[in-house]
């Protein structure tokens, strides 16, 4: 007898409630109606069709844009006793010929498939002989121009379907996508009478902070040192950039490996797994590291550069938490990185497939997007109200968890430096005949005596040094006031420039007010100041635990890793581990009573839990 959506979600999933949204996508699925489910990472979207697909009449084809991720799912999967499969250029050929054999042979609930394979020939005739319940599409911006991941061969997804005797059910799903691109997709996909489900974009578990170093190697060294014990990812905007990073924290000692497409595909899938099995707890890496990962215990992500969108940010800034435990999102912002990022706009990879039209139209739009980019690392205003509020969702005026909500803003008269700033600005086009860029300009104000500062002759100025009192990062704060007010403009080389407005500071004594904040700390891992058994943690997500008792549980999770050679999180997640911390079940049914732990996983690795739990028990 096939069970009910809630013993399905139980014992497969482990979970004894639907998050929200959740259920109305898998009800209309089943019903046989097409879907749209707009969520946030680890938010349970693959829950929303993998639940769907184990109740259904026939298989599943999910559409998915990279090998690793396909890899994560289907792994995961199979540890929660679900048969599923992937076809995609990672198999031999021989490989490719008995998966698809077991397909026609229905071996398989959910076979996920990457969008190139779905029109050659093999592919296509079996899936033609299939019944095909449903089909889905995984991150579906990646169909729209307009997303930040456009991969032309999503659309040939409409054609795959005009070639199949019946159309099964269509459900598309994304985390990241503005009205712009929602409307896309659904225009695109041909999506029938849907469902569309928008959750929201909100991940409270993560903390956002942009940080302004005056050194960012010695500020990045600093957080890492500070986050030793967990899995973190450090973004960079530029192959050359990654080798630096990498090479300096392994320097240090840290185990650091990297990824960018510079890279032998070999090694490039060697240094992958290294990371998802925790034999290198930090992964450097370009863009291309994004969506294919689905390692849910990464504690923190840092840009050590400035992506170019918001889209882009929050999608990489999105690896961290996926189990919904607390996480840190930190961007290192320094002026450079705006010309970094309109560089690689305004030399971006060949697609033939655009016309002169479509890229002047994508150009314009990229900078735009840059714009709203730089706005965010310069705001001091709630940073998730930022995001939020780009991509169209209502949001409070502050969020409590954030670096510019937990930091001191004092609104101050800062006309007296401004003057200064933009005096500075000014008599360096004059004396020059071009202008320069902000951190330059910061420098001479501060009065360094660096090489590039005296091979200019800036310590000739008379503004040279007037601002030495204050700290690089008080005179950039205020510098990006002025930015922000509209006293100063950045040229196409983000060199800094007067406007009118600023004529009223400089000649007319107009005052001058901007928001000086001071930044707080967050609060550190309270595992580091822990003493003695049975001390209690109080975790968001799981409310209070026995801290010891989870660091005992983690250890037994890595042997388990090791001795089935599949990463840590496949077995159990740090938010199950943590509820099973606090429950501390010595019974199998108080085991299944966890949240994250169904009936496979209960009978596969109970008995070891429940036996470590004892013993531990029984040294209290």
């Amino acid at each position: 007898m096939r069970p009910t959506k809630e013993e399905a979600l139980k014992q497969y999933f482990g979970y004894t409630a639907f998050r929200e949204g959740q259920e109305a996508l898998i009800d209309a699925q089943l019903s046989g109606r097409d879907v749209f489910g707009v969520m946030p990472t680890g938010g349970g979207k693959s829950i929303c069709y993998q639940l769907p697909a184990l109740l259904s009449e026939g298989v599943t084809l999910v559409v998915s844009p990279l090998i690793s991720l396909m890899k994560d799912q289907v792994r995961s999967l199979k540890k929660a006793g679900v048969a599923a499969a992937y076809v995609n250029s990672s198999l031999t050929p021989q490989q490719i010929v008995l998966a698809l054999r077991n397909i026609l042979q229905y071996k398989y609930k959910i076979i996920y498939v990457a969008p190139e394979r779905l029109l050659q020939e093999s592919f296509l005739r079996v899936a033609q002989q299939l019944k095909i319940a449903m089909l889905v599409v995984d991150e579906a911006h990646c169909i729209s121009q307009w997303g930040q991941d456009f991969r032309p061969s999503y659309l040939k997804i409409p054609t795959f379907l005009s070639y199949l005797d019946r159309r099964p059910v269509v459900s598309a799903f994304t985390a990241t996508a503005t009205q712009t691109v929602r409307e896309d997709i659904l225009r695109l996909l041909g999506l029938r009478d849907p469902l569309t489900v928008v959750t929201g974009f909100d991940r409270p578990n993560l903390r956002f902070e942009v940080m302004r170093p005056d050194n960012k190697q010695s500020c990045l060294l600093t957080l890492v040192r500070e986050r030793k014990a967990e899995s973190g990812v450090i973004y960079c905007s530029t192959r050359k950039e990654v080798e630096k990073v990498c090479e300096l924290l392994r320097d240090k000692g840290y185990p650091a490996t990297r990824y960018h497409a510079g890279l032998e595909d070999e090694e490039r899938m060697a240094n992958q797994d290294d990371f998802i099995f925790d034999r290198r707890r930090i992964m450097v890496a370009t863009n291309a590291f994004g969506m294919g990962i689905d390692k849910s215990n990464i504690a923190y992500v840092i840009h050590y550069n400035m992506p170019c969108s918001i889209e882009a940010y929050y999608q990489e800034a999105g690896r961290a938490g996926r189990d919904g435990s607390p996480a840190e999102c930190i961007l290192l912002f320094a002026p450079g990185d705006v010309h970094t990022a309109k560089f690689l706009i305004e030399h971006p990879q060949e697609n033939e497939e655009l016309t002169e039209e479509e890229r002047q139209t994508l150009l314009e739009r990229d900078l735009d997007r840059l714009n709203r980019m730089t706005g965010y690392c310069r705001t001091n205003r709630c940073l998730r109200g930022y995001l939020l509020g780009y991509f169209g969702q209502r949001h409070p005026e502050t969020c409590g968890n954030c670096g510019n909500c937990s930091a001191t803003v004092t609104e101050k008269n800062v006309t007296t430096e401004a003057q200064m700033i933009l005096s500075c600005v000014g008599r360096i086009k004059g004396y020059l005949g071009y202008p320069l860029g902000e951190t330059l300009v910061i420098r001479t104000l501060h009065g360094s005596r660096e090489k590039r500062i005296t091979e200019l002759g800036l310590d000739r100025l008379s503004t040279y040094g007037v601002l030495r009192h204050l700290s690089r990062t008080a005179i950039r704060e205020i510098t990006d006031a002025l930015i922000t007010g509209g006293y100063l403009r950045t040229d196409s080389h983000d060199a800094l420039l007067l406007t009118a407005k600023a004529d009223g500071v400089l000649y007319r004594k107009e005052a001058v007010t901007a928001e000086i904040r001071e930044a707080v700390k967050p609060r550190q891992d309270a595992r580091s100041k822990q003493e003695g058994f049975g001390e209690r943690w109080q975790s968001p997500e799981a409310g209070s635990y026995d801290l010891r008792l989870y660091e005992t549980l983690r250890e037994l999770r890595t042997r388990i890793a090791q001795r089935e050679n599949v990463p840590v999180y496949v077995v159990f997640s740090n938010a199950a581990l943590k509820d099973m911390a606090a429950k501390a079940p010595v019974t199998q049914t108080q085991f299944l009573e966890v949240s994250g732990v169904g009936n496979y996983k209960a009978e596969r690795y109970g008995d070891e839990f429940i036996a470590e739990i004892r013993r531990y028990k029984e040294l209290c």
